[in-house]
C-alpha cells in the first residue's frame, strides 16, 4: 500500500476516532504512524473533519422549537392529546428541521472538501514532479496572462479551456477531470497555476480562496462561473494573495 492508497482509505475515517478498531482502516493507521509525511497529512485531515462536525452542529433550528418539543413532553401524562403536540411528532419534525439544514449545508460542505484536495493534488506536482516542460501556443497563452502584473488572478482567467488543452498546453489529470498547468513568474517569485472546468462537487460558491500549505508549498485554491483554479507557490500564503 502506497501512501496515495492509504489517503483514500484514511479520508472516510471519522474524527471521533469510533473506527479504530475497524479491520478496513489498521493499514492505513499503521502507515500514518510509520510515515511522518502520511501522519501530519493525516492530523490535518482529521482537524479539518473536527471543524466541519462542528459547522454542522451549529446548524440553527426554528426559533421557539425547543419550547415545543418541552411542551409536547409536558402533555405526554395527560390520557388524550391532539396529536401532533405528542413527543414523537416534535421528536420527528425536529429531525426533519435538522435534515433540512444538512441539505442545504452540504452543497458547500462538499464544495470545499473538493476544494482541498484540489489544492494538494496542485501542491504534490509542483513539489514532485520534477520537469513541467509542454510545447504549443496553448502554454504560452495561459503563461502570458497569468504572467501580466497588472493583472488579478482572483476574478479569473478569459480562457478557452479547449482551445487551451488542444494547442499544447500542459494536461494534468485530476478525479478523472482535465487539469490544465503552466509555470509562470512574477514579483521575483516562480508560481504554478492549475485550471480545470467547473463540474459537479465543485459548483457550490464559497467565499474567497481556500488556502493551505504543505512540505513547503503554499496553494490558494478559487473559482469562477466556469472554471476551478489553484495556484501555488513556496513563498507563503501573502505572496500569493498579492496576486489575488
Amino acid at each position: 500500500m502506497d501512501n496515495e492508497e492509504a489517503k483514500f482509505i484514511l479520508r472516510a475515517y471519522r474524527p471521533s476516532g469510533v473506527d479504530a478498531g475497524e479491520a478496513a482502516f489498521c493499514a492505513s493507521l499503521e502507515q500514518a504512524k510509520r510515515d511522518p509525511a502520511l501522519g501530519a497529512w493525516f492530523e490535518r485531515e482529521q482537524a479539518h473533519d473536527r471543524a466541519m462536525t462542528e459547522k454542522m452542529r451549529g446548524v440553527a433550528v426554528p426559533a421557539g422549537l425547543r419550547d415545543a418539543i418541552l411542551a409536547g413532553g409536558k402533555m405526554s401524562a395527560r390520557s388524550t392529546r391532539v396529536w401532533w403536540s405528542q413527543p414523537r411528532w416534535m421528536a420527528l419534525a425536529a429531525s426533519v428541521m435538522l435534515l433540512i439544514g444538512l441539505a442545504v449545508s452540504w452543497p458547500r460542505l462538499a464544495a470545499t472538501r473538493a476544494e482541498k484536495r484540489f489544492g494538494e493534488f496542485a501542491m504534490n506536482d509542483m513539489l514532485h514532479v520534477p520537469s513541467h516542460a509542454a510545447h504549443g501556443p496553448g502554454m504560452g497563452q495561459l503563461a502570458a496572462l497569468v504572467s501580466d502584473p497588472q493583472r488579478k488572478l482572483g476574478g479569473g482567467l478569459p480562457i478557452d479551456f479547449e482551445a487551451l488543452r488542444a494547442n499544447g498546453c500542459r494536461t494534468l489529470s485530476f478525479a478523472g477531470r482535465d487539469v490544465l498547468e503552466v509555470c509562470f513568474t512574477r514579483d521575483g517569485g516562480d508560481y504554478h497555476v492549475y485550471v480545470m472546468k467547473k463540474t459537479g462537487d465543485m459548483r457550490a460558491v464559497r467565499e474567497g480562496p481556500l488556502f493551505a500549505r504543505e512540505d513547503g508549498a503554499t496553494s490558494a485554491v478559487w473559482s469562477d462561473d466556469a472554471h476551478v483554479y489553484a495556484l501555488v507557490g513556496s513563498r507563503g500564503a501573502e505572496s500569493l494573495r498579492a496576486l489575488l
